[in-house]
């Protein structure tokens, strides 16, 4: 069973950075082979994706983040990380991570959640 688990979230002022990091575990997970992403929600709306990045490499950033935001895979942790810069009050939210299964880590076609960590910001 896939398990992920959030950290590094807190409360900051805008303008300031954060660096969120999802720790992956799971027999026999090859969780570099399985496609990863970042979401955000915030009460009263949808849960919003943020970041993803591909098994290839291939990486994109929702508008609001493009160019504030860095994702990343820490391969000797397990982990990916979301560096966070320039924050804005818009970017308050519960942050989460989600793994899709590929048959290399966890089920494939099985989405994976962890079970967030929350992020505020303050102007």
């Amino acid at each position: 069973q896939v398990q992920l688990v959030e950290s590094g979230g807190d409360s900051v002022q805008a303008g300031g950075s954060l660096r969120l990091s999802c720790l992956i575990s799971g027999s026999g997970c090859t969780y570099s082979r399985a496609p990863m992403a970042w979401y955000r929600q915030t009460p009263g709306k949808e849960r919003e994706r943020v970041a993803f990045i591909d098994p290839d490499g291939t990486i994109k950033y929702s508008g609001p983040v493009e160019g504030r935001f860095t994702v990343s895979r820490d391969n000797n942790k397990n982990a990916i990380l979301l560096q966070m810069n320039s924050l804005k009050d818009a970017d308050t939210g519960t942050y989460y991570c989600q793994l899709r299964g590929s048959g290399y880590c966890g089920h494939y076609g099985s989405i994976y959640w962890g079970k967030g960590t929350q992020v505020t910001i303050s102007s």
